[in-house]
């Protein structure tokens, strides 16, 4: 499953450094079988006695299975290596497909006045799409944002770093990282506990930006952060507020919900409509990446065809 390969070197050959994630460095690499271009993206993690990395191994042989659907809207993982460093640590290198921009990119290169209405459908679509092949096969993405989602030069949106949140987690401990928290929905920020809905909230804050042009929160702090949310969806009421936290909800001003439009005056009424129940404080009640696909906000332009 997980070969202990020494040929990586040789097999890929990097060609150049695509960024510095919060995980260690992410190269571009030319596949020298093939000749295609891959992305490289490599992770120290611990081992056990018999030397390995079990947790990592877990997560690996998931990313692995997902792989045989070969979703449109999931970037490939095309091979995995290993190499031991020490008794304790091993290097592990995973290759994917390389796409050459991401969303951010994408919504920064876009003339203004910014996407059209029905491009803007299309990418979440897409997106959606992609999330409920993970949901449904029990991935959470857990860190989505707008440079983890790539888009192809057709247009065609594949999201990355999925599953990868918990291979991550034990070298993000060695690794002083400032990770944005405009994404994170509130159960996160306030260390309660999580399941899928928190990539719903994500995806609902990528869904506003691509209107705005602009992150709809952008907090500095987990409490910041949480005080910007309710800036828009209000406060929640006393009853659904989490009880295994610490932090209390006296902590925050009483404030009212506000449109939504006030925020994203350019979506429709239908998108308006999405977007709050993406945004949806409790996390049992935001709506799931299927339902969002069988929205209204999704079906107008079929019907009218």
């Amino acid at each position: 499953m997980m070969a202990m390969a020494h040929g990586t070197s040789i097999q890929y050959e990097p060609v150049a450094e695509i960024g510095g994630g919060a995980y260690g460095t992410v190269y571009k690499a030319r596949d020298t079988e093939s000749g295609q271009f891959v992305a490289l993206k490599s992770v120290r993690v611990q081992t056990d006695q018999n030397g390995l990395p079990v947790s990592t191994v877990r997560e690996v042989a998931l990313l692995r299975r997902l792989e045989q659907f070969d979703h449109p809207n999931v970037v490939r993982l095309m091979d995995v290596c290993a190499t031991q460093r020490s008794d304790q640590e091993t290097k592990v290198t995973l290759v994917f497909e390389h796409v050459d921009q991401d969303l951010k990119t994408y919504l920064e290169k876009a003339p203004a006045p910014g996407l059209s209405p029905s491009r803007i459908k299309d990418l979440m679509r897409q997106l959606l799409c992609g999330l409920a092949f993970l949901h449904s096969n029990r991935v959470m993405h857990r860190d989505l944002k707008p440079e983890n989602i790539l888009v192809t030069s057709q247009g065609q949106v594949k999201l990355a770093d999925f599953g990868l949140a918990r291979i991550y987690s034990c070298h993000m401990a060695l690794t002083p990282v400032v990770v944005t928290l405009w994404y994170r929905p509130p159960e996160v920020l306030l260390q309660s506990s999580y399941a899928t809905p928190v990539d719903i909230w994500s995806t609902g804050c990528i869904f506003a930006e691509m209107f705005r042009r602009k992150p709809l929160f952008c907090g500095e702090s987990e409490v910041d952060q949480l005080g910007k949310i309710f800036e828009v969806i209000g406060l929640p009421l006393e009853d659904e507020w989490p009880t295994d936290v610490t932090l209390s909800r006296k902590h925050f001003p009483p404030l009212l919900p506000r449109p939504i439009t006030d925020f994203v005056p350019e979506i429709n009424e239908q998108g308006a409509q999405l977007l709050q129940r993406m945004l949806t404080f409790d996390p049992l009640k935001r709506i799931s990446a299927l339902s969002v696909l069988e929205h209204p906000y999704f079906q107008d332009e079929e019907t009218l065809t």
